[in-house]
């Protein structure tokens, strides 16, 4: 089972998180790592790093708010880091709940297609419902 790590400006991480626990009505099955603006970045790497690396895991997948900004920047470095350690992994910007959750639905499949599952399900939560 891939993990699922949400690394985003603080507190959206634990908001999708606790969002994926109301829906699924079960607490579940990630980790969040919010990103606080006093805390320097250039620590939270190797951190966010430690808890990719995990013998039992099929590989990772990081799923950040903006692309560009200091949680992706943390999560693109703390992901090369594990690969050193043989973790595989990808990182998906734009996140959105619907994203979360079809990764969590989702969450037995490889990387390379939780990865992109993930993508079409937040795509599939956009709609002009007017």
């Amino acid at each position: 089972m891939a993990r699922i790590v949400l690394v985003m400006h603080a507190p959206l991480a634990s908001a999708f998180a606790e969002c994926a626990r109301h829906v699924l009505g079960n607490k579940p099955n990630l980790v969040v790592f919010d990103v606080k603006p006093e805390e320097p970045p250039e620590l939270l790497a190797p951190q966010l790093a430690s808890l990719l690396t995990n013998a039992d895991q099929d590989g990772v997948l990081i799923l950040c708010d903006i692309f560009g900004a200091t949680p992706f920047n943390i999560a693109q470095k703390a992901l090369k880091l594990a690969a050193e350690q043989g973790t595989q992994g990808h990182v998906v910007t734009g996140a959105n709940l619907c994203m979360v959750l079809k990764a969590l639905a989702d969450q037995n499949k490889t990387p390379d297609d939780l990865c992109e599952c993930a993508r079409l399900g937040a795509l599939k939560g956009i709609v002009t419902a007017d």
